[in-house]
């Protein structure tokens, strides 16, 4: 169907800003309220779901910002540079250093956002650094090489890293530091944990993904991508892992011994464009899924059917993030194109 006659939701249920930059990253803050665009020119811009108040920019690396994430505290976020800050950007504007790393870069934050507690991490080189709410450090896990990825588990008690060679687990809480070395030659780029804490899984250099079943030390091994996977996401039950890289949605299925010996779905393929971006709902077995000209869908995973999101345009998709109750979608583009679609429900 030509994207001419299609009736997305960005034009009914959208709010759009054409941005100066490279959107790096996107997510939205504790509360599910505010939105947070992360930019290549170190700044970060701030919207508030459901209101057409200007969006506010905020300055807060001198360099170029590489990582964002949702700080434990409604209505803030936390972010690292390549001028070496671990910072937090409070609801009220402030800036506050968390920590500083001089010439080495902040390429990773995370978070484990909870009610009563939470966590924070980054990284710089071969190092993770974790601090609790408020900043203050608990402690630094060393690698053999450099990060290139960090996740924290569903439930806050453990944090991975993927470098070279394979991946490393934590115990946050370890009172004497005994991580699990999980191996698997290659540069391994980024990490995820399933939502049951039974598997990690990397994205690699070398267009495939890899896996280790910690149950039994499975190698799992994902491969036949025609580009790099940049973003994998767990559906809400742990059941697929959808993933980028392909000309469409590849989703491995986790359950029934999978994915090794089982074939992958693919969703949403068959225009032959790169698929750049994809977040899984928090509630319903939905994918949203951007791709590399700017196109944006929403997808049931159960059914296949296809709900426009976005017409292409703007650039390729390099950022992707639900809020925490799945009610709202952000996207953003390489050529700074960044936007928030309602997905409320609405009576009549």
């Amino acid at each position: 169907m030509s994207s001419s006659r299609l009736e997305y939701l960005l034009a009914s249920r959208g709010m759009v800003r054409e941005l100066d930059g490279f959107v790096v990253a996107a997510c939205f803050d504790a509360s599910g309220t505010v939105a947070s665009f992360g930019m290549g020119d170190g700044t970060q811009h701030l919207a508030r779901v459901g209101e057409t108040d200007p969006w506010v920019r905020h300055v807060v690396h001198e360099g170029g910002l590489l990582a964002l994430a949702p700080d434990v505290t409604p209505g803030s976020f936390i972010s690292g540079g390549d001028d070496g800050f671990f910072r937090r950007l409070r609801a009220n504007g402030d800036i506050d250093d968390i920590a500083s790393f001089g010439s080495r870069w902040v390429e990773h934050v995370t978070s484990f956002v909870d009610a009563k507690s939470g966590l924070l991490a980054c990284s710089e080189r071969k190092t993770v650094h974790l601090f609790d709410r408020d900043g203050r450090k608990l402690k630094s896990l060393d690698h053999p090489s450099t990060v290139a990825g960090i996740g924290f588990d569903a439930k806050g008690k453990r944090v991975a890293a993927a470098h070279y060679n394979g991946a490393t687990l934590w115990f946050v809480a370890a009172k004497t530091d005994s991580p699990r070395k999980l191996e698997w030659k290659g540069s391994h780029t980024g990490v995820v944990i399933h939502p049951d804490g039974t598997a990690v899984v990397t994205s690699m250099q070398e267009n495939a993904l890899h896996g280790w079943r910690l149950t039994d030390g499975q190698n799992m091994r994902m491969s036949g991508y025609p580009a790099k996977t940049a973003f994998m996401s767990f559906s809400r039950n742990g059941k697929w892992l959808a993933t980028s890289g392909a000309d469409a949605v590849v989703l491995w299925p986790f359950f029934g011994g999978g994915p090794m010996g089982k074939a992958p779905t693919e969703l949403a393929g068959g225009a032959g464009v790169i698929c750049t971006a994809v977040a899984c709902h928090p509630l319903q077995d939905v994918v949203a899924a951007g791709f590399a000209d700017g196109m944006v869908v929403l997808i049931d995973i159960g059914t296949g059917r296809i709900l426009p999101g976005a017409p292409p345009g703007g650039g390729s998709v390099s950022a992707m993030a639900w809020n925490s109750t799945g009610a709202w979608l952000a996207f953003g583009t390489e050529d700074g194109r960044a936007a928030l679609i309602d997905l409320t429900a609405r009576e009549g």
